[in-house]
Formats: structure tokens, sequence, C-alpha cells
């Protein structure tokens, strides 16, 4: 592999942006794969993957080349050389490459590779909350598959095609794709494409959404014709699917405290041919209050860690912070004693995360069911990453009584 110098001075720059200015990986990536209209879809993919490869694998690479933040640019350079080497690429002779002593290199990745925390290039401190929470054995296993790079995985829109005429329509646009078993509108792309330029995503077939994610909406058990509530619906994810489970019918509010969220959620539904959706912005107590009772079903994707999710966002576990796990799990709790108030006698809520963290997912729930008998337990998913070989999550049904 021959190393093209405008495309590496994106990926140095990009790895500056998020690691001394704190830019998140997807904005980096975007933001670089603008710098040239030129560049073809390996010169695209070169940049992507490898951005998000040294993110990835900061502290291993960080370590073998005794380089610390925040990072000068011989430094960042530093880190690129390291993943040259440990790729097998031939350095060029560039004035910014020092001479890499590669068998040094390759040395200290096999003796770095017996301690996990640098081997999987994770913080201590998280490092020891996995194992704390976990266990040695489940950890270990958890935190390898989720340095695995995510997989593109789609849903089908169903109230649009089915997921035969999708795969056949991607196809004919030379993306070819694969069922998944139990995930019953998922597909998945045999090589990664960009398939947002499809035009089977500009009719509105099918959203990006992992097989894990998919499973969330199902869960909450709606029916065409339900008042359903998706009370953290973000930019809409669950919200469309649950949308096409109610096949349109009824009708379905999607709220959120960040109205910016909410407004690529109206973009998004306009595409899918969703019309049972309400938009609603959470900013005080009075959108929650005017809906106690009313709900047949309520959805509560609750903010969390997100460390289940660290494979399509490898960043964010350099940004996590004790003190923010400490204070999102009171805000868990808040949520969940709040928002289930919606929910009527007979109804039913599901509360969900993108956490392995039993101390974000079961701990909550029982937390929640010790002080409100109003509720029954029903059933739980735990979905590891390393069993499911896609993103990690839990979800909880749960029953007030009539």
């Amino acid at each position: 592999m021959r190393l093209h110098r405008n495309l590496t001075y994106a990926v140095i720059d990009s790895i500056r942006d998020v690691f001394n200015d704190d830019m998140y990986a997807g904005k980096a990536v975007e933001q670089a794969l603008r710098r040239d209209k030129r560049w073809g879809s390996r010169d695209r993919k070169f940049v992507a993957e490898t951005i998000y490869d040294i993110i990835r694998w900061k502290r291993l690479y960080a370590e073998i080349a005794e380089v610390n933040e925040p990072f000068t640019r011989p430094n960042l350079w530093r880190l690129f050389s390291v993943w040259c080497v440990l790729r097998g690429i031939e350095l060029p002779d560039w004035s910014q490459i020092e001479p890499t002593p590669t068998r040094r290199i390759k040395g200290r990745f096999d003796e770095l590779s017996k301690i996990r925390k640098f081997k999987e290039s994770i913080p201590d401190w998280i490092d020891e909350l996995g194992v704390k929470e976990l266990g040695e054995k489940v950890w270990t296993k958890e935190i390898a598959a989720l340095n695995i790079q995510a997989e593109v995985i789609l849903r089908t829109n169903t109230l649009k095609t089915t997921k035969e005429a999708l795969q056949a329509k991607l196809l004919e646009e030379g993306i070819e794709t694969v069922t998944l078993p139990k995930h019953p509108d998922a597909i998945k792309l045999v090589e990664r494409a960009n398939v947002f330029k499809t035009d089977a995503f500009k009719m509105g077939w099918f959203e990006v959404q992992d097989a894990s994610s998919q499973l969330v909406a199902a869960y909450l058990d709606v029916e065409p014709g339900m008042k359903v509530v998706d009370t953290c619906a973000g930019a809409g994810g669950k919200t469309l699917h649950l949308s096409a489970l109610m096949q349109n019918k009824g009708q379905l509010i999607a709220m959120d405290i960040y109205e910016s969220k909410l407004r690529k959620l109206k973009v998004r539904a306009k595409r899918g041919g969703i019309h049972n959706v309400t938009l609603k912005t959470i900013d005080s107590t009075k959108p929650i209050k005017k809906l106690h009772d009313k709900a047949d079903r309520v959805l509560i994707d609750a903010p969390c860690s997100g460390l289940g999710v660290l494979r399509r966002n490898p960043d964010s576990k350099w940004k996590l912070q004790p003190e923010f796990l400490d204070n999102i799990r009171k805000t868990q709790q808040e949520i969940l004693c709040s928002y289930s108030k919606m929910v009527k006698p007979g109804g039913k809520l599901v509360y969900a995360t993108c956490s392995v963290l039993p101390s974000e997912n079961q701990d909550q729930v029982k937390q929640f069911l010790a002080t409100n008998d109003e509720f029954k337990f029903v059933s739980d998913k735990k979905i590891l990453s390393s069993q499911s070989g896609y993103d990690g999550f839990y979800m909880a049904l749960l029953e007030r009584k009539k």
C-alpha cells in the first residue's frame, strides 16, 4: 500500500482535532471527507477507517510511541508511524516521518498486548469498572468485542418496502447485503459503502440502525392505534421503528430535551413516509404532566455511558469521566421515576440503555421497583457485544398494575 500525502494530512489533522480539541470523531471524519471532492471511494475509506483506528487504539499507540497528550504535531506523526508499522505499511521518505525503529515497535506491541488496559486501549478506571461490574472473564471478552469495527446494519422501513425488495434495490446499486437471524427487518452490508447516496435511502426505504438497537422498539409490544410515547427520542431511530410497527396508525409522541435533535427526526420521518408522530420538546415539567396516566406504552431510551456502543464511538472512552457516570446514574433514576407516570394502568414501559454496566441497567430497574409498587417486572434482555456480535444493550419491560 502506497501512502498519499493529502490523505495522510487529512488523517493527522483529524486526530489532532479529536485528541487535542475534543472534537467528536464522527464530526472530524465528516470534516475530513469534505476536504477534496476528487477523492474516490478507496481514498475516503482510507481516511475514515484510519482516523477511527488511531482513535480506537490511542493508548496503545501512545505507549509504544512514548508520547503524551496534548500531542504535538511530531507526536501525531509518531502515532501514525506506529499504525503503519503494525499494519505492515511501508513508510515513505517524508520530512515529517522520523527514523522509525520497526523492530522495537513490534517488540513493544508484543509486550503490551499481555496487559489488558494497553491491549484493548482503555483508561485504567474503565478497565477497573468493567471488572468490578461484569467480572474479569466477561469483561475481558466484552472489551475485546467492543474494539472490533462495527458493521453497517440497515433497518428496512416496512411502511414503504419489504426486506427482499430493499436487498434487490441495493444490489442494483452495487451494494450486496445479507439477512440477520432473529432480526426480522435487518440486513447487513457485505462490504462497507456510503449508503446515504443510494436511491433506496433517498426514497426512505431504510434507516441505518444496529441490530441490537432494532430489538428495543419491538420489545415495547406496540400495536396499531395505541398511544405511545418515546421519551428520549433524540434524532428518532427508535421512534421511526415504532411507527413502522404501529403501521403508521395511532398516536406516537416523540419527546426530547433537545429541540435540534427533534428537527432531525422531523426530516427523517418525512423521508420515511411517517405521519403519526408528534414532536414535543421537554422544556419544563408540563409536557410530562399533561401525559400522566395517558400512554398505552412508554419507551425510556435513557441517557447513559454509551459503553455498549464503543465499536462505533471509540472516542467516547477518552471523553467519558467517572463523575459523568455518577451523575448519569442519578439522572437515569430521576427520568425513570418521572416519565413512568405517563403509563396508564395496564400499560407497559421499556427502560433501555446502550450500556453493558449492571449499575445503569438491572440495578436501576431494581431501585425503581423497590420504590414504585404500581409497577411489576415482566422481563429483560442483556445484550453483550461479545455474545451477539453487535452493540451492547439492555432493555427491561415493566407493566403498570391495573
